[in-house]
C-alpha cells in the first residue's frame, strides 16, 4: 500500500474497507501486485493505478447492475474503473452489494 498515490489511496482504503466489512473472513493475498481478496473459490482484485482504482473479477450480474448505474466507471469486459471524483456519487451500499455479491456471502 505504501505505492498507492496518496491522491488515490482514501479511495483505495474506502474500497478495502468495504470488501472486509462484507466478507471479514476473505483472505487478502497479492495476485500480479494487486490485493485479492478471496472466498472460497471466488476472488475480487483491486489494484491503484494513475486514474484510481480499479475492480476485477466481480460477479458480473452485480457488476452489470453497478456499471448500469455508473456507465462511465465501466472499463473493458470485466474491469470497473473509479477515479476519486466518481467515488462520491457511488453509495458504500452500491459497493456493498458488489462485493457481497462477487464474494458470495
Amino acid at each position: 500500500m505504501q505505492a498507492i498515490d496518496p491522491e488515490h489511496r482514501p479511495l483505495f482504503e474506502r474500497l478495502h474497507g468495504l470488501v472486509l466489512a462484507v466478507a471479514p473472513d476473505a483472505e487478502v493475498e497479492l495476485s500480479y501486485n494487486m490485493p485479492a481478496y478471496r472466498m472460497g473459490g471466488r476472488r475480487v482484485n483491486m489494484g491503484a493505478w494513475k486514474h484510481g482504482v480499479s475492480i476485477y473479477g466481480f460477479d458480473k450480474p452485480a457488476g452489470a447492475a453497478f456499471t448500469d448505474r455508473h456507465p462511465g466507471l465501466r472499463a473493458g469486459k470485466g474491469t470497473i474503473r473509479i477515479r476519486p471524483r466518481d467515488a462520491t456519487a457511488i453509495t458504500d451500499d452500491e459497493l456493498r452489494e458488489l462485493f457481497r455479491a462477487s464474494l458470495g456471502v
